[in-house]
């Protein structure tokens, strides 16, 4: 496991739109997230989940990263998801991401980052235990605006007999 494992923006609101944040600390122990994304989502940006998003943070099972982080990589990127990164590239063999958007994984990988996404995440919660069925948790994100592939809804499916 990932000594830190730290969350971009929208996959604490996917996950706060199921339920999820709860499911965080059950995973990974402490989850982090950058004080760039805390102040994405709250407070007062209406950003859906965040009473869910302020009620994790405030009980402690998502906290904001404690340390000054070291802009390493200048790229054009949402703050949240640079700050992220940087995080990762301090130690990245002992940080996992949890980032959905596509340009901020694709640099993370290029630059050697472990990266995990919403669809993962509840495919984790499915195999652990926490959730009866992927499946209708990925009902609840469709049926609000947040999007996942199908192809990738699939593959999560299929790996948790879900199909």
């Amino acid at each position: 496991m990932a000594r830190n494992v730290v969350i971009d923006s929208s996959p604490l609101i996917g996950l706060a739109l199921v339920g999820g944040l709860v499911w965080l600390p059950k995973l990974f122990g402490q989850v982090y997230l950058p004080e760039s994304v805390k102040q994405e989502v709250l407070p007062g940006k209406k950003a859906p989940g965040e009473l869910a998003i302020a009620h994790a943070i405030a009980e402690g099972s998502v906290t904001v990263w404690p340390h000054l982080i070291s802009p390493t990589l200048d790229i054009d990127l949402d703050a949240g998801e640079t700050d992220c990164i940087n995080i990762g590239l301090t130690d990245p063999d002992q940080v996992l991401l949890i980032m959905d958007e596509r340009a901020g994984r694709a640099v993370a990988k290029e630059k050697g980052l472990r990266v995990i996404g919403t669809a993962a995440i509840i495919g984790l919660a499915k195999k652990q235990g926490l959730i009866p069925s992927a499946r209708a948790i990925f009902e609840v994100l469709h049926s609000s605006d947040f999007r996942i592939s199908a192809a990738v809804i699939n593959q999560v499916l299929a790996s948790v007999n879900e199909t």
